[in-house]
């Protein structure tokens, strides 16, 4: 559906006043205005508790429980939150003392990624609205599985993909949508990151004080404890996540989707790379990799060269939207249109236009999940958004590890009769864990 600039300004008002001026609507039914919604945070280090910091800037808003296996970072945010609120919320190692708690009516997930899917179902199971950081989930069975639940349930779900609440990305949408490049035919992404390449490899340690190692593990298969896959590192190693293609493959690879409101599995998926450098630091996941997914009329490319930080454009990442008028390049900090020249006519075959401000998008997002809390609409990134680039970006991984050109089967929920791929989309959980069936 095209949306008119001044449309567009005025959804985006709405969302931003929606806190101040909507009464709360919580569990389906309209409260008193002074009701607050009360918020749990599962997962504190990073950017769960960055999502937390921006949903109590909004009105109406109280951290009523915090939850993490460490026990330094668990005190560290609970300190933090009092301040903020004047009122020390909750602490809890278990995240199934949040989903208990029947006074909370909204969690953040937090976690890394192997750890999304467990307190996800649990949540929508006890009646919780959620928000839940990107990628949806560490598996592709994982994936359909929280949209199942989500949709079961009746939960009101945002994704951490905020680039869907960013104004200067809704607004480059509204301009390809328009035909102001012409045919879009392929759009290519990149994200060139030093982290990627993982830090130094060193040997197994003791598990710090007040960390609890083996519920950090949780449904991952049993290993020793290594500070390289641990904070900060762990999205490195198979077990619990799956590199730059997950981890800001879902942020890009979603934008190049919306573009054209893509809801299935590409045609085909091929992909290409490994891991070339830096022999000395520890990763399992690849540090180059070039992907193409085929859809129906254009192209998807993804690159990334971990250890670098360059890319086209002077960008170390972004998306270039390539149409047979002009190129739409685009990231956080703006977008910019390089139009393609008409030899017949002598001039360029789309208008000339200044580049393009643009900025972070994720207090937004959290304000457009507490608006549909009590509209009971759909959020910018919806359960199906954030599923299906999430599959975008672990076929990928599958088909590199494969060394596969992948096909998905959308009505056996798997890539044929590719048995090594095949195996790669279900994990094994670690008993006592048992992956949920909705």
């Amino acid at each position: 559906m095209k949306t008119s600039r001044r449309g567009f300004l005025h959804h985006s008002s709405v969302i931003m006043a929606g806190s101040l001026l909507s009464p709360l609507v919580l569990h389906g039914k309209a409260a008193s205005p002074n009701e607050q919604v009360r918020i749990a945070l599962i997962g504190c280090r990073n950017m769960g508790f960055g999502d937390l910091k921006n949903a109590l800037k909004q009105p109406g808003v109280v951290c009523a429980a915090l939850c993490d296996v460490d026990e330094d970072i668990l005190n560290n945010r609970c300190n933090e939150v009092e301040k903020i609120q004047g009122k020390r919320p909750a602490a809890y190692a278990d995240f199934r003392k949040v989903t208990d708690d029947k006074n909370i009516d909204a969690v953040i997930i937090g976690t890394p990624d192997h750890w999304h899917c467990l307190p996800f179902v649990y949540a929508c199971q006890a009646g919780k609205e959620i928000y839940v950081e990107k990628p949806l989930a560490n598996s592709i069975a994982e994936c359909e599985l929280m949209v199942k639940a989500a949709r079961k349930y009746k939960r009101i779900v945002q994704v951490g993909q905020q680039q869907r609440s960013g104004p200067h990305f809704i607004q480059a949408m509204e301009h390809i949508r328009a035909g102001k490049i012409g045919q879009l035919r392929k759009v290519n992404i990149w994200g060139n990151f030093n982290y990627g390449i993982g830090p130094v490899k060193a040997a197994d340690s003791p598990v710090p004080e007040g960390v609890d190692f083996n519920r950090w593990l949780g449904p991952a298969p049993q290993r020793s404890f290594n500070t390289t896959r641990f904070h900060g590192s762990w999205r490195m190693f198979w077990d619990y996540g799956g590199g730059l293609m997950t981890d800001w493959g879902v942020h890009l690879i979603d934008v190049a989707l919306w573009a054209k409101d893509i809801t299935t599995m590409p045609l085909a998926i091929t992909a290409t790379g490994g891991n070339f450098a830096f022999p000395d630091h520890a990763h399992e996941t690849f540090d180059t990799m070039n992907v193409s997914y085929q859809l129906k009329d254009y192209l998807v490319n993804w690159e990334h060269t971990a250890g670098t930080q360059n890319g086209p454009y002077g960008r170390s990442y972004g998306l270039a939207f390539i149409g047979n008028d002009a190129t739409l390049v685009i990231d956080r900090n703006g977008w910019e249109l390089f139009p393609e020249w008409d030899e017949q006519k002598k001039q360029p075959k789309a208008p000339a236009m200044p580049k393009q401000g643009g900025g972070e998008s994720h207090e937004l997002h959290m304000k457009n999940f507490l608006e549909c809390i009590k509209t009971r609409k759909d959020p910018a990134c919806t359960i199906e958004n954030g599923s299906l680039v999430a599959k975008y970006a672990h076929a990928a991984n599958i088909a590199l590890r494969t060394n596969s050109q992948l096909v998905w089967d959308e009505s056996r929920h798997n890539f044929g009769g590719n048995t090594a791929a095949n195996a790669l989309i279900t994990p094994v959980y670690r008993s006592p864990w048992v992956l949920p069936v909705i």
